[in-house]
């Protein structure tokens, strides 16, 4: 299993540039981390509040896409994988452009189950 600390649905992540990402998916989940819901690579998140632009033309992120380390070792829930603070992710923009890296604010764990 790759190293790094669980993701949950209430962890703070953003955009490079500022923009905040949050999970739209995560309350579907049993598993609780810190009391909230584990994030899976099935978690979609989008973006809001990002000022990026590109040329004076306003380019914000609006998604992020998680890649899971994969190879079958890590850790899955209903047999998709969670996400890491260090699984690797992609910002894109509206047109899929990709943006960068999210920001993963450091998580605490707790891990529970309903």
């Amino acid at each position: 299993m790759g190293n790094g600390n669980l993701v949950h649905g209430g962890a703070v992540i953003s955009c490079p540039h500022g923009g905040r990402a949050v999970s739209t998916a995560a309350a579907g989940t049993g598993v609780r981390i810190d009391g909230l819901p584990a994030v899976t690579a099935a978690d979609l998140f989008t973006v809001s509040g990002c000022p990026h632009s590109v040329g004076g033309r306003p380019q914000p992120c609006t998604s992020v896409r998680w890649m899971p380390a994969g190879g079958g070792d890590e850790v899955r829930i209903d047999g998709v994988p969670v996400l890491l603070d260090t699984s690797a992710a992609m910002c894109f923009s509206a047109g899929l452009v990709p943006q960068g890296p999210p920001v993963v604010a450091p998580v605490h764990q707790g891990v529970s189950s309903r």
